[in-house]
């Protein structure tokens, strides 16, 4: 069977690490829903060349917990988007162990051989709130996802709480642009405050859709430690890998 074209192959892979709280995991999923279904996210899919993106949407934590809540779907019509989105906000699994962002590219990365699309571009949109901490180095995983073509854009979600202290780190957009995010076009948006969640997703996914880089927000750093989550952990509890 002929696989069907569109601009946009998208994984959207979001961070459900226990970090997370119940409500947190609930203003996520909602504000998926709602900046899939807004008109400015309706606009940039009709804007294309071909008009229509395929999307999944996949949740992660550990190095072995990743769960795909909506797989690939076709959006070519509002009902379409509705849809997709319906399927997101009628989802109440709660948060797993550890953060394996490693992981989570690897499991988006395997979803694209996995599909019936072919895409102008490939994409994996990745949210988290947290370094790396469990699985595989994340740099190592990053060269074998842009090996393959893929860009990967990253949601840093830079709240503060209680987790986010002890395990977190102050500046996670500069991690996620020196360690995370490659690929021709590439940016990280940060999200500072729950509030701004959705405002600032539907604007990086219009900016994914178009395949429109905005201006760096940070500066790569020479020598940045991408073992920083790793280092973090294990001052807590020792050895940090757990596959």
């Amino acid at each position: 069977m002929a696989e069907t074209e569109v601009d946009l192959e998208l994984v959207l892979a979001v961070d459900v690490s226990r970090s997370m709280t119940i409500a947190e995991l609930e203003i996520q999923r909602r504000g998926y829903a709602e900046a899939l279904t807004s008109d400015e996210v309706w606009g940039a899919i009709r804007g294309g060349m071909i008009g229509r993106v395929a999307v999944m949407y996949m949740e992660w934590a550990g190095s072995q917990d990743q769960r795909v809540v909506v797989p690939w779907t076709l959006i070519e019509t509002r009902h379409d988007a509705a849809g997709f989105a319906g399927r997101i906000t009628t989802h109440f699994d709660g948060a797993m162990r550890r953060t394996s962002i490693s992981g989570g590219l690897a499991a988006a990365a395997i979803a694209f051989e996995l599909n019936d699309f072919t895409g102008l571009r490939r994409v994996i949109d990745i949210s988290g709130d947290g370094p790396n901490n469990q699985g595989r180095p994340v740099l190592p995983a990053r060269a074998e996802v842009l090996a393959q073509g893929i860009v990967i854009n990253g949601l840093p979600l830079m709240t503060q709480d209680e987790m986010s202290e002890r395990f977190g780190i102050p500046d996670l957009d500069v991690y996620y642009s020196n360690c995370v995010t490659g690929g021709p076009g590439a940016f990280v948006l940060p999200v500072w405050s729950w509030e701004d969640f959705e405002p600032t997703l539907r604007r990086k996914l219009v900016l994914e859709l178009a395949g429109v880089r905005p201006a760096p927000r940070t500066i790569p750093v020479s020598g940045y430690d991408c073992m920083i989550g790793e280092k973090i952990w294990e001052r807590y509890f020792g050895d940090w890998y757990s596959p």
